[in-house]
């Protein structure tokens, strides 16, 4: 198995670093919301983690960086998309959150 990029505990320091952002739980795995709103949590799969991006980010990071980003059938209708946690970087899944929080 390829050893994992982006671990739980580096998750976690970046997304510590977004003021205003709760650690909770979904679907039983580490979840993170801002004003009682989703933002990311870790996939049941152990290997990628659910981001909020909005439709028009989502589309271009799947056309971007396929190797990275995907959806599964669940998310194909909501502004999410999943990362490859041995691809995603902890800098890019900051730029990401932080977009996010600014969405409406």
């Amino acid at each position: 198995m390829a050893q994992r990029k982006l671990s739980l505990p580096a998750i976690r320091r970046a997304v510590s670093a977004l003021p205003g952002v709760e650690e909770g739980t979904s679907y039983g795995t580490p979840a993170w919301r801002h004003k009682r709103k989703l933002l990311t949590r870790l996939h049941q799969d152990g290997e990628s983690i659910v981001l909020k991006v909005g439709a028009q980010t989502r589309d271009h990071l799947l056309q971007a960086d396929p190797a990275t980003f995907f959806i599964t059938n669940h998310y194909a209708g909501y502004p999410m998309v999943l990362a490859r946690l041995d691809k995603l970087t902890a800098a890019d899944l900051r730029k990401l959150l932080e977009r996010a929080i600014l969405q409406p």
